[in-house]
């Protein structure tokens, strides 16, 4: 399996994010082709040292790698990665990887 990790740091306005994200953005995000599952973060997000600057963690599931690449290559992938500075205003970072379980 391999992982897209979006981390959202804080936005100007919380409340307006946490609308825009779930009304708007995952819905949008939710039609891209391979995604297997789609994980958010809940409360807080903090570090071992206190607050992480980090509004929202999204985990997207995905068969491969490669698979994650073609699905943001893909019309709907463009359209969900287009539409994050349309509320990310705290911008956003993403990390792509191939896991395995140990």
């Amino acid at each position: 399996m391999a992982k897209l990790v979006v981390l959202y740091k804080t936005p100007a306005d919380k409340a307006a994010f946490d609308k825009y994200y779930n009304e708007t953005h995952i819905p949008i995000a939710k039609k891209i082709p391979g995604l297997k599952s789609y994980e958010v973060s809940k409360g807080m997000v903090a570090s071992p040292a206190g607050d992480s600057g980090i509004h929202l963690v999204a985990l997207l599931g995905f068969d491969s790698f490669a698979a994650i690449q073609s699905a943001f290559a893909s019309p709907e992938g463009q359209a969900a990665g287009a539409d994050v500075p349309n509320f990310a205003t705290g911008g956003a970072e993403m990390l792509m990887f191939d896991t395995e379980e140990v």
